[in-house]
């Protein structure tokens, strides 16, 4: 009894090593994050506007960024709840090429900029990981 439990200990042991545990490309994409990305857009989409605005007057002036800047932020927020609306009525189906990723990557009529999967965050934001706080 105990050579049959310890072969079958052996081989599920050798047996793990082998299975791939990657997560496949679109793993992370679901419904839950399809539904969550179209209620970010649909709730912060019009973020767009004054962050459009601030990288057109970084880039090229406050007068280009007074008329223009605040232009295509404007288009650029009522495209977020365009894709917002669409993809809250279809969240629970898996409609861009048969998955449950952002279709609004890059689009036809703005191939330069694209638009990011959630809508962009105003004000200070920290990425830096080094920082002293606890992790769980």
């Amino acid at each position: 009894m105990k050579k049959i439990v310890l072969i079958l200990l052996t081989l599920s042991v050798a047996t793990s090593g082998m299975a791939d545990i990657q997560s496949p490309p679109g793993g992370k994409h679901d419904r839950m994050r399809k539904l969550s990305r179209s209620i970010a857009n649909i709730l912060y989409g019009f973020n767009e506007i004054p962050y459009t605005w601030t990288r057109t007057r970084d880039d090229e002036g406050p007068t280009v960024a007074f008329t223009h800047g605040i232009l295509n932020g404007g288009k650029r927020s009522i495209v977020r709840l365009g894709f917002g609306a669409y993809e809250f009525v279809t969240f629970p189906f898996a409609t861009y090429k048969g998955s449950y990723r952002n279709p609004g990557k890059k689009l036809w009529w703005d191939l330069n900029h694209g638009y990011t999967e959630f809508p962009p965050e105003l004000g200070f934001k920290s990425e830096r990981t080094y920082t002293r706080s606890q992790r769980w």
